[in-house]
């Protein structure tokens, strides 16, 4: 298979990539200020943006698929805008479409979120996130659509932001609820995904809800490091409007998937 993956110096992409590239698939990856640092992958520079460059980058390769990670936390046009282009493109050659979408776009609330759950973004990123799916299922309605949340390994943000918090430099909210997945069981779904025909919005996140807080404190015990200095707070203490309880049902996704989708306890308990 011609895979080529939008996003590819990223955390999940470079994950994807290194596992594709071991399944013997040929691999093509985007990237746009970081270099791609995966052994037998086709490096290309690509501004998602441009609309005529993603077109143009596409026709070149002929992917037989893509899977599409554009997102920058304070950049519409990256996000959404770059999402409908990579739809458009891919469409054109006809290449299958995996495209990564986030826990972000919903608002929080005490009832877990099923795949179809209609978005309710309380910010700008969560607003781009949704607004992605919607291009993306306009132009393409047999393109997956993966709902993710908090992901974690070595090298991952979320960690490393736990780590900051263990060490008095930032702060955990213990009211801020998420689904944390591994980055190599996100990239095994997400590749279990392209060549199959599943169409519209999975949630694939891992089975524990737990606070960031609690997550701090399983880095903790992973790390051995002493919890005393660990920094936390509440989303209302803080003034801060942003989703508080955010948990995604992933039941349809552990049972299509071959690939374990594991709990945070079980990886860092």
């Amino acid at each position: 298979m011609n895979l080529l993956v939008v996003g590819a110096s990223g955390f999940l992409g470079a994950e994807v990539c290194r596992q594709a590239v071991a399944a013997g698939h040929r691999v093509a990856g985007t990237y746009h200020r970081s270099a791609v640092a995966v052994p037998g992958v086709a490096p290309h520079r690509l501004d998602v943006t441009d609309r005529a460059a993603v077109r143009e980058l596409l026709t070149r390769v002929r992917p037989d698929a893509v899977v599409a990670t554009p997102y920058r936390y304070d950049d519409w046009a990256v996000t959404a805008d770059g999402a409908a282009h990579i739809a458009v493109a891919a469409a054109e050659v006809d290449a299958r479409l995996v495209h990564l979408s986030s826990d972000a776009l919903h608002a929080g609330r005490p009832a877990p979120y099923a795949d179809e759950a209609v978005p309710t973004p309380l910010h700008a990123y969560g607003a781009a996130k949704a607004a992605a799916e919607t291009a993306v299922r306009a132009v393409d309605p047999g393109a997956a659509l993966v709902r993710t949340s908090l992901i974690v390994g070595e090298g991952s943000k979320q960690i490393q932001l736990c780590r900051e918090a263990l060490a008095g430099r930032a702060t955990l909210f213990t009211d801020e609820l998420r689904c944390p997945v591994h980055v190599a069981d996100l990239a095994g779904a997400v590749l279990e995904l392209v060549p199959g025909d599943y169409a519209g919005l999975l949630n694939v996140a891992g089975p524990d809800a737990v606070s960031r807080a609690e997550l701090g404190l399983l880095v903790a015990r992973h790390d051995g490091v002493d919890t005393g200095g660990l920094r936390t707070t509440t989303i209302a203490a803080a003034g801060l409007r942003r989703p508080g309880e955010v948990v995604l049902d992933s039941t349809r996704a552990a049972g299509l998937l071959r690939t374990r989708l594991r709990g945070i306890t079980e990886l860092y308990g």
